[in-house]
Protein backbone atom coordinates (compact mmCIF):
# COMPACT_ATOMS: atom_id res chain seq x y z
CA UNK A 1 0.00 0.00 0.00
CA UNK A 2 1.38 3.44 -0.92
CA UNK A 3 2.02 6.17 1.64
CA UNK A 4 -0.89 8.17 0.22
CA UNK A 5 -3.23 5.19 0.58
CA UNK A 6 -2.05 4.53 4.16
CA UNK A 7 -2.52 8.22 5.03
CA UNK A 8 -6.04 8.18 3.59
CA UNK A 9 -6.89 5.02 5.52
CA UNK A 10 -5.68 6.54 8.78
CA UNK A 11 -7.79 9.65 8.20
CA UNK A 12 -10.89 7.58 7.50
CA UNK A 13 -10.24 5.53 10.63
CA UNK A 14 -9.87 8.70 12.73
CA UNK A 15 -13.12 10.10 11.32
CA UNK A 16 -14.91 6.84 12.10
CA UNK A 17 -13.54 6.74 15.67
CA UNK A 18 -14.57 10.38 16.25
CA UNK A 19 -18.11 9.61 15.06
CA UNK A 20 -18.36 6.59 17.32
CA UNK A 21 -16.97 8.59 20.24
CA UNK A 22 -19.43 11.45 19.62
CA UNK A 23 -22.49 9.25 20.11
CA UNK A 24 -21.47 8.32 23.65
CA UNK A 25 -23.17 10.23 26.50
CA UNK A 26 -21.33 13.44 27.44
CA UNK A 27 -20.48 12.20 30.94
CA UNK A 28 -18.94 9.01 29.55
CA UNK A 29 -17.02 10.92 26.84
CA UNK A 30 -15.57 13.31 29.40
CA UNK A 31 -14.65 10.45 31.71
CA UNK A 32 -12.76 8.70 28.92
CA UNK A 33 -10.93 11.93 28.05
CA UNK A 34 -9.88 12.42 31.69
CA UNK A 35 -8.64 8.84 31.85
CA UNK A 36 -6.15 9.71 29.09
CA UNK A 37 -4.46 12.31 31.31
CA UNK A 38 -0.83 11.66 32.11
CA UNK A 39 0.78 14.42 34.18
CA UNK A 40 4.12 14.19 35.95
CA UNK A 41 4.26 16.12 39.27
CA UNK A 42 8.06 16.16 38.91
CA UNK A 43 8.90 17.15 35.32
CA UNK A 44 12.31 16.60 33.84
CA UNK A 45 14.66 19.19 35.43
CA UNK A 46 15.83 20.13 31.94
CA UNK A 47 12.41 21.67 31.35
CA UNK A 48 12.05 25.36 32.20
CA UNK A 49 8.96 27.59 31.99
CA UNK A 50 9.31 31.37 31.86
CA UNK A 51 8.33 34.61 30.16
CA UNK A 52 9.71 34.80 26.62
CA UNK A 53 11.72 38.02 26.67
CA UNK A 54 14.77 37.82 24.39
CA UNK A 55 14.75 38.10 20.62
CA UNK A 56 15.88 34.49 20.38
CA UNK A 57 13.12 33.21 22.69
CA UNK A 58 10.37 35.23 21.03
CA UNK A 59 11.53 34.28 17.55
CA UNK A 60 11.55 30.59 18.47
CA UNK A 61 8.03 30.94 19.94
CA UNK A 62 6.72 32.66 16.83
CA UNK A 63 8.32 30.02 14.54
CA UNK A 64 6.84 27.08 16.47
CA UNK A 65 3.48 28.86 16.39
CA UNK A 66 3.74 29.57 12.65
CA UNK A 67 4.48 25.95 11.77
CA UNK A 68 1.69 24.65 14.00
CA UNK A 69 -0.87 27.09 12.58
CA UNK A 70 0.16 26.44 8.97
CA UNK A 71 -0.01 22.69 9.59
CA UNK A 72 -3.51 23.00 11.06
CA UNK A 73 -4.72 25.29 8.25
CA UNK A 74 -5.15 28.27 10.62
CA UNK A 75 -2.90 30.55 8.53
CA UNK A 76 -1.12 30.75 5.22
CA UNK A 77 2.68 30.40 5.29
CA UNK A 78 4.38 33.72 6.02
CA UNK A 79 7.70 34.63 4.37
CA UNK A 80 9.16 35.34 7.81
CA UNK A 81 8.43 31.80 9.00
CA UNK A 82 6.81 33.36 12.08
CA UNK A 83 3.30 34.11 13.28
CA UNK A 84 3.42 37.64 14.70
CA UNK A 85 0.23 39.57 15.45
CA UNK A 86 -0.45 43.13 16.48
CA UNK A 87 -1.43 41.86 19.94
CA UNK A 88 2.13 40.68 20.52
CA UNK A 89 3.24 44.32 20.33
CA UNK A 90 1.20 45.35 23.37
CA UNK A 91 2.54 45.55 26.94
CA UNK A 92 -0.71 43.87 28.04
CA UNK A 93 0.26 40.67 26.20
CA UNK A 94 2.68 38.17 27.71
CA UNK A 95 4.19 35.28 25.76
CA UNK A 96 5.26 32.30 27.85
CA UNK A 97 7.68 29.65 26.69
CA UNK A 98 8.72 26.13 27.62
CA UNK A 99 12.42 25.35 27.16
CA UNK A 100 14.18 22.00 27.16
CA UNK A 101 17.94 22.06 27.54
CA UNK A 102 17.81 25.76 26.67
CA UNK A 103 15.79 25.33 23.46
CA UNK A 104 12.21 26.64 23.15
CA UNK A 105 9.81 23.70 22.69
CA UNK A 106 6.45 25.26 23.50
CA UNK A 107 4.66 28.58 23.74
CA UNK A 108 1.40 30.20 24.76
CA UNK A 109 0.33 33.86 24.72
CA UNK A 110 -1.92 35.63 27.23
CA UNK A 111 -3.73 38.71 25.93
CA UNK A 112 -5.20 40.83 28.69
CA UNK A 113 -7.74 43.42 27.63
CA UNK A 114 -5.89 46.42 26.25
CA UNK A 115 -6.33 49.16 23.68
CA UNK A 116 -7.11 46.64 20.89
CA UNK A 117 -9.51 44.53 22.93
CA UNK A 118 -9.41 40.76 22.32
CA UNK A 119 -9.21 38.85 19.02
CA UNK A 120 -12.33 36.83 19.87
CA UNK A 121 -14.54 39.67 21.08
CA UNK A 122 -15.47 40.50 17.48
CA UNK A 123 -17.51 37.29 17.25
CA UNK A 124 -18.27 36.18 20.82
CA UNK A 125 -20.33 37.95 23.47
CA UNK A 126 -18.23 38.47 26.61
CA UNK A 127 -20.88 40.33 28.59
CA UNK A 128 -21.91 37.26 30.66
CA UNK A 129 -18.24 36.87 31.65
CA UNK A 130 -17.82 40.58 32.45
CA UNK A 131 -20.93 40.48 34.63
CA UNK A 132 -19.15 38.14 37.05
CA UNK A 133 -16.44 40.72 37.69
CA UNK A 134 -12.66 40.57 37.42
CA UNK A 135 -10.18 41.02 34.59
CA UNK A 136 -10.34 38.87 31.47
CA UNK A 137 -7.46 37.45 29.43
CA UNK A 138 -7.62 35.58 26.14
CA UNK A 139 -5.42 32.50 25.90
CA UNK A 140 -4.04 32.26 22.41
CA UNK A 141 -1.11 31.11 20.30
CA UNK A 142 -0.67 27.70 21.94
CA UNK A 143 1.85 25.45 20.22
CA UNK A 144 4.30 22.68 21.07
CA UNK A 145 7.30 21.67 18.95
CA UNK A 146 6.63 18.52 16.86
CA UNK A 147 9.19 16.42 18.73
CA UNK A 148 7.33 17.04 22.02
CA UNK A 149 3.72 16.65 20.85
CA UNK A 150 3.59 12.91 21.52
CA UNK A 151 5.11 12.96 24.99
CA UNK A 152 1.82 12.50 26.84
CA UNK A 153 1.54 16.11 27.96
CA UNK A 154 5.07 16.32 29.39
CA UNK A 155 5.34 19.88 28.05
CA UNK A 156 1.69 20.84 27.58
CA UNK A 157 0.36 20.21 31.09
CA UNK A 158 3.12 21.99 33.03
CA UNK A 159 2.95 24.86 30.51
CA UNK A 160 -0.80 25.15 31.14
CA UNK A 161 -0.18 24.99 34.90
CA UNK A 162 2.41 27.77 34.60
CA UNK A 163 -0.09 29.85 32.62
CA UNK A 164 -2.78 29.28 35.27
CA UNK A 165 -0.52 30.36 38.12
CA UNK A 166 0.91 33.31 36.23
CA UNK A 167 -2.56 34.65 35.36
CA UNK A 168 -3.83 34.26 38.92
CA UNK A 169 -0.74 35.47 40.82
CA UNK A 170 0.85 38.03 38.51
CA UNK A 171 -1.45 39.03 35.63
CA UNK A 172 -4.45 40.20 37.69
CA UNK A 173 -6.75 37.87 35.79
CA UNK A 174 -9.92 36.11 36.91
CA UNK A 175 -11.40 34.85 33.63
CA UNK A 176 -9.64 33.02 30.81
CA UNK A 177 -11.35 32.98 27.41
CA UNK A 178 -10.45 30.92 24.34
CA UNK A 179 -11.58 30.39 20.76
CA UNK A 180 -10.78 26.87 19.57
CA UNK A 181 -11.66 24.53 16.74
CA UNK A 182 -14.92 22.61 17.34
CA UNK A 183 -12.98 19.31 17.17
CA UNK A 184 -10.96 20.36 20.25
CA UNK A 185 -13.49 22.14 22.44
CA UNK A 186 -14.40 19.00 24.43
CA UNK A 187 -10.75 18.55 25.43
CA UNK A 188 -10.83 21.99 27.07
CA UNK A 189 -14.22 21.28 28.65
CA UNK A 190 -13.36 17.83 29.97
CA UNK A 191 -9.74 18.37 30.98
CA UNK A 192 -9.65 22.05 32.02
CA UNK A 193 -13.26 22.82 33.00
CA UNK A 194 -13.88 25.51 30.36
CA UNK A 195 -17.52 26.42 29.72
CA UNK A 196 -18.82 27.40 26.29
CA UNK A 197 -19.62 31.01 25.57
CA UNK A 198 -22.12 29.96 22.91
CA UNK A 199 -23.82 26.70 22.05
CA UNK A 200 -23.14 27.05 18.33
CA UNK A 201 -19.72 27.44 16.81
CA UNK A 202 -18.68 30.33 14.58
CA UNK A 203 -18.22 29.23 10.99
CA UNK A 204 -15.58 31.78 10.04
CA UNK A 205 -12.99 33.04 12.53
CA UNK A 206 -10.77 35.57 10.74
CA UNK A 207 -8.02 35.41 13.37
CA UNK A 208 -7.49 31.72 12.44
CA UNK A 209 -7.67 31.99 8.64
CA UNK A 210 -11.44 31.54 8.57
CA UNK A 211 -11.45 28.23 10.47
CA UNK A 212 -14.56 27.47 12.54
CA UNK A 213 -14.31 28.27 16.25
CA UNK A 214 -16.07 27.75 19.56
CA UNK A 215 -15.69 30.24 22.40
CA UNK A 216 -15.28 29.17 26.02
CA UNK A 217 -14.30 30.64 29.38
CA UNK A 218 -12.87 29.53 32.72
CA UNK A 219 -13.35 31.38 36.02
CA UNK A 220 -10.05 30.99 37.90
CA UNK A 221 -11.79 31.72 41.20
CA UNK A 222 -13.97 28.65 40.67
CA UNK A 223 -11.32 26.50 39.00
CA UNK A 224 -10.09 24.64 42.13
CA UNK A 225 -13.64 23.53 42.95
CA UNK A 226 -14.38 22.57 39.33
CA UNK A 227 -11.17 20.55 39.02
CA UNK A 228 -11.79 18.83 42.36
CA UNK A 229 -15.25 17.70 41.29
CA UNK A 230 -13.88 16.41 37.96
CA UNK A 231 -10.84 14.54 39.23
CA UNK A 232 -11.85 13.56 42.77
CA UNK A 233 -9.32 11.18 44.27
CA UNK A 234 -7.67 9.90 41.10
CA UNK A 235 -4.04 8.93 41.41
CA UNK A 236 -1.50 11.74 41.06
CA UNK A 237 -0.51 10.97 37.48
CA UNK A 238 -4.14 11.39 36.35
CA UNK A 239 -5.31 14.06 38.76
CA UNK A 240 -5.17 17.55 37.27
CA UNK A 241 -6.63 19.08 40.45
CA UNK A 242 -3.63 17.83 42.40
CA UNK A 243 -1.28 18.80 39.55
CA UNK A 244 -2.61 22.34 39.04
CA UNK A 245 -3.37 23.41 42.61
CA UNK A 246 -1.28 21.36 45.02
CA UNK A 247 2.02 20.68 43.25
CA UNK A 248 4.90 23.19 43.43
CA UNK A 249 7.40 23.03 40.57
CA UNK A 250 11.01 24.12 40.66
CA UNK A 251 10.92 24.32 36.84
CA UNK A 252 8.98 27.60 36.96
CA UNK A 253 10.79 30.95 36.65
CA UNK A 254 8.63 33.80 37.95
CA UNK A 255 9.07 37.52 37.20
CA UNK A 256 10.80 39.55 39.88
CA UNK A 257 8.83 42.74 40.55
CA UNK A 258 9.75 45.70 42.70
CA UNK A 259 6.23 47.14 42.47
CA UNK A 260 2.78 45.55 42.34
CA UNK A 261 2.47 45.99 38.59
CA UNK A 262 0.18 43.71 36.59
CA UNK A 263 2.00 43.59 33.24
CA UNK A 264 5.36 42.18 32.21
CA UNK A 265 6.23 44.05 28.98
CA UNK A 266 9.29 42.87 27.09
CA UNK A 267 9.18 44.91 23.87
CA UNK A 268 12.16 47.23 23.70
CA UNK A 269 12.38 49.62 20.71
CA UNK A 270 14.82 47.17 19.10
CA UNK A 271 12.44 44.20 19.50
CA UNK A 272 9.43 46.17 18.20
CA UNK A 273 11.40 47.23 15.14
CA UNK A 274 12.68 43.71 14.50
CA UNK A 275 9.43 41.77 14.81
CA UNK A 276 6.85 44.24 13.51
CA UNK A 277 8.71 46.20 10.82
CA UNK A 278 11.73 44.20 9.65
CA UNK A 279 10.77 40.54 10.08
CA UNK A 280 7.10 41.20 9.28
CA UNK A 281 4.88 44.00 7.96
CA UNK A 282 2.48 44.07 10.92
CA UNK A 283 3.01 47.79 11.54
CA UNK A 284 2.64 48.60 7.85
CA UNK A 285 -0.78 46.86 7.72
CA UNK A 286 -2.19 48.68 10.77
CA UNK A 287 -4.83 51.37 10.37
CA UNK A 288 -4.37 54.91 11.69
CA UNK A 289 -6.40 54.28 14.82
CA UNK A 290 -4.22 51.40 15.95
CA UNK A 291 -1.07 53.33 15.09
CA UNK A 292 -2.23 56.28 17.19
CA UNK A 293 -2.99 53.96 20.10
CA UNK A 294 0.51 52.50 19.89
CA UNK A 295 1.95 56.02 20.02
CA UNK A 296 -0.10 56.69 23.16
CA UNK A 297 1.27 53.56 24.82
CA UNK A 298 4.91 53.83 23.81
CA UNK A 299 5.36 57.53 24.47
CA UNK A 300 9.01 57.40 25.54
CA UNK A 301 11.40 59.17 23.16
CA UNK A 302 13.31 55.92 22.49
CA UNK A 303 10.30 54.42 20.67
CA UNK A 304 9.58 57.28 18.29
CA UNK A 305 11.95 56.11 15.58
CA UNK A 306 10.46 52.60 15.38
CA UNK A 307 6.72 53.23 15.67
CA UNK A 308 4.60 53.28 12.48
CA UNK A 309 3.97 56.74 11.04
CA UNK A 310 0.41 58.01 10.89
CA UNK A 311 -0.95 58.86 7.48
CA UNK A 312 -3.87 60.90 6.19
CA UNK A 313 -6.10 63.21 8.20
CA UNK A 314 -6.49 62.96 11.95
CA UNK A 315 -9.61 61.19 13.18
CA UNK A 316 -12.15 63.86 14.28
CA UNK A 317 -13.51 61.42 16.90
CA UNK A 318 -10.08 60.86 18.43
CA UNK A 319 -10.04 61.85 22.07
CA UNK A 320 -7.05 63.75 23.46
CA UNK A 321 -4.75 61.77 25.71
CA UNK A 322 -4.90 62.25 29.45
CA UNK A 323 -2.56 64.76 30.98
CA UNK A 324 -0.94 62.07 33.10
CA UNK A 325 -0.36 58.46 32.09
CA UNK A 326 -2.12 55.82 34.14
CA UNK A 327 -0.50 52.55 35.11
CA UNK A 328 -2.22 49.27 35.89
CA UNK A 329 -1.42 48.01 39.39
CA UNK A 330 -2.89 45.77 42.07
CA UNK A 331 -2.03 47.37 45.43
CA UNK A 332 -3.61 46.96 48.85
CA UNK A 333 -4.29 50.21 50.67
CA UNK A 334 -6.50 52.10 53.05
CA UNK A 335 -7.70 55.63 53.60
CA UNK A 336 -8.65 57.12 56.99
CA UNK A 337 -11.63 59.46 56.71
CA UNK A 338 -13.76 61.23 59.29
CA UNK A 339 -17.38 60.19 59.70
CA UNK A 340 -19.97 60.85 62.38
CA UNK A 341 -18.23 58.52 64.84
CA UNK A 342 -14.74 59.90 64.22
CA UNK A 343 -11.87 58.56 62.08
CA UNK A 344 -12.65 55.37 60.18
CA UNK A 345 -10.42 53.02 58.16
CA UNK A 346 -11.67 52.24 54.63
CA UNK A 347 -9.79 49.43 52.88
CA UNK A 348 -8.95 49.84 49.21
CA UNK A 349 -7.89 47.73 46.28
CA UNK A 350 -5.91 50.15 44.12
CA UNK A 351 -6.05 49.17 40.43
CA UNK A 352 -4.53 52.19 38.69
CA UNK A 353 -2.12 54.97 39.62
CA UNK A 354 -0.91 58.20 38.04
CA UNK A 355 1.22 61.20 38.94
CA UNK A 356 -1.68 63.01 40.62
CA UNK A 357 -4.15 60.33 41.67
CA UNK A 358 -5.26 56.74 41.71
CA UNK A 359 -8.34 54.57 41.16
CA UNK A 360 -9.47 52.03 43.74
CA UNK A 361 -12.29 49.63 44.46
CA UNK A 362 -13.90 49.83 47.89
CA UNK A 363 -16.66 47.72 49.45
CA UNK A 364 -17.71 50.61 51.71
CA UNK A 365 -19.47 53.84 50.80
CA UNK A 366 -16.93 56.68 50.81
CA UNK A 367 -17.73 60.36 51.30
CA UNK A 368 -16.67 62.42 48.30
CA UNK A 369 -14.49 65.53 48.52
CA UNK A 370 -13.33 64.59 52.01
CA UNK A 371 -9.58 64.57 52.51
CA UNK A 372 -7.92 61.84 54.52
CA UNK A 373 -4.69 59.93 55.07
CA UNK A 374 -4.13 57.22 52.44
CA UNK A 375 -1.58 54.43 52.80
CA UNK A 376 -0.80 52.50 49.59
CA UNK A 377 1.49 49.47 49.37
CA UNK A 378 3.21 50.03 46.02
CA UNK A 379 5.50 47.02 46.44
CA UNK A 380 6.50 44.42 48.99
CA UNK A 381 8.95 46.88 50.55
CA UNK A 382 7.55 50.21 49.34
CA UNK A 383 4.66 52.09 50.98
CA UNK A 384 3.39 55.57 50.12
CA UNK A 385 1.63 57.98 52.49
CA UNK A 386 -0.66 60.58 50.88
CA UNK A 387 -3.28 63.17 51.75
CA UNK A 388 -5.97 62.22 49.26
CA UNK A 389 -9.69 62.57 48.66
CA UNK A 390 -12.23 60.64 46.63
CA UNK A 391 -13.42 62.99 43.89
CA UNK A 392 -15.70 60.68 41.88
CA UNK A 393 -17.61 57.43 42.27
CA UNK A 394 -18.55 54.88 39.63
CA UNK A 395 -20.74 51.87 40.25
CA UNK A 396 -20.51 48.93 37.86
CA UNK A 397 -21.76 45.35 37.76
CA UNK A 398 -18.40 44.29 39.18
CA UNK A 399 -18.12 46.74 42.08
CA UNK A 400 -17.85 50.36 43.18
CA UNK A 401 -14.79 52.32 42.09
CA UNK A 402 -13.49 55.65 43.33
CA UNK A 403 -11.17 58.13 41.71
CA UNK A 404 -8.79 59.76 44.20
CA UNK A 405 -6.80 62.96 43.75
CA UNK A 406 -4.05 64.58 45.81
CA UNK A 407 -2.06 67.79 45.62
CA UNK A 408 1.30 66.41 46.66
CA UNK A 409 2.87 62.94 46.64
CA UNK A 410 5.70 61.52 48.70
CA UNK A 411 9.07 60.32 47.42
CA UNK A 412 8.04 56.66 47.17
CA UNK A 413 5.08 57.57 44.96
CA UNK A 414 7.20 59.83 42.75
CA UNK A 415 9.93 57.19 42.44
CA UNK A 416 7.37 54.56 41.46
CA UNK A 417 5.75 56.76 38.79
CA UNK A 418 9.17 57.72 37.42
CA UNK A 419 10.20 54.06 37.20
CA UNK A 420 6.96 53.16 35.41
CA UNK A 421 7.31 56.06 32.99
CA UNK A 422 10.95 55.33 32.16
CA UNK A 423 10.87 51.52 32.22
CA UNK A 424 10.74 49.85 28.83
CA UNK A 425 10.39 46.27 30.06
CA UNK A 426 9.44 44.52 33.28
CA UNK A 427 13.15 43.85 33.88
CA UNK A 428 13.66 47.61 34.33
CA UNK A 429 11.35 47.49 37.35
CA UNK A 430 12.82 44.38 38.97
Amino acid sequence: MSKIQRSGARKRLHVLLRRLFSVLPRRLRFGLIRNMVSCDPKPDPRLEFKIAETQEELEACFRILHDAYVGAGFMQPDPSGMRVTVYHALPTTTTLCAKFDGQVVGTISIIREGVFGFPLQAIFDLEPVRARGGQIAEISALAVAPTFRKTGGAVLFPMMKYMHEYCHRYFDTRHLVIAVNPDRIELYEALLSFERLTEVHVENYDFANGAPAVGASLDLDRAPQLFRSSYGKRKASKNLHHFFFEVTMSNFRWPQRRYHTTNDPVMTPQLLDHFFSKASNVFERMDNRKKALLWSIYDQPEYRAVLPLLGGVADPDHHPLRRHRRFSMRCPGKVVLMNGAGPHDYFLDVIEISFAGFQAECDSELPLQTEGDATIELGDATTSMLRAKAVRRKQTDTGVFYGFAFDESDKNWRDCIAALEMGQTYQDLG
